[in-house]
């Protein structure tokens, strides 16, 4: 991948560039996700309230974000005791790509969403160091990214994320709640039965 193009679209101080990944791209990157899922399972992850998300999840790099009773963190090592396994290169290659950030990212956070799956609104804040950004990439059936404001509540804007659309969460933005509201079954064929993959890269340290 080469320099980054100009954002198709900001919404809330959040560029969003859509279709950056090819078909082709989006597929040969959908099998090494599945490398990952190998060797780091999915999981339900628990909020601290003794809730299950709807979402499963699982991590690359040198930490995993992780939630249970015991609260929002990264761990070194996937809730099995195996070690997270590396990030995919071509998911770095979009890091380093958008970012603008002189670091690679620590954690590879993979969430699948089922027909059903949603993520309410949050902040992105378990990292040490809020100057470096979060970049999610969307794989798979589109879903509604809703964008809200420093503090909860207050008024929304919301843009449909289509499989291969890439954002940035980082500057004046890197703290805004936000979330997924709801999937759009059957929008995309890249994954055979359907569903959303959500990557997210971050810098934890």
């Amino acid at each position: 991948m080469k320099n980054s193009p100009e954002p198709t679209v900001v919404v809330r101080r959040i560029p969003v560039w859509k279709q950056l990944l090819s078909p082709e791209q989006q597929i040969a990157m959908v099998e090494d996700l599945r490398g990952v899922v190998k060797a780091a399972p999915l999981f339900s992850p628990v909020t601290p309230s003794g809730k299950e998300m709807s979402v499963r999840m699982t991590s690359a790099g040198k930490f995993g974000w992780v939630t249970d009773r015991r609260g929002y963190r990264y761990e070194p090592k996937h809730p099995s005791g195996a070690p997270w396994p590396e990030v995919p290169e071509s998911v770095l290659d979009v890091w380093r790509t958008v970012s603008g950030y002189d670091r690679d990212p620590e954690s590879c956070l993979v969430n699948f969403y089922g027909t059903d799956a949603k993520m309410g609104m949050h902040q992105d804040k378990d990292e040490a160091d809020f100057n470096a950004p979060v970049v999610s990439i969307s794989l798979g059936d589109a879903a509604l990214f809703r964008i809200g404001n420093l503090e909860r509540g207050g008024k929304t804007e919301s843009i449909w994320l289509e499989s291969g659309d890439v954002c940035v969460i980082g500057g004046e933005a890197r703290l805004l709640y936000h979330g997924i509201d709801r999937i759009r079954p059957g929008s995309s064929s890249l994954l055979p039965n359907g569903g959303r993959i959500n990557v997210t890269m971050r810098v934890v340290t």
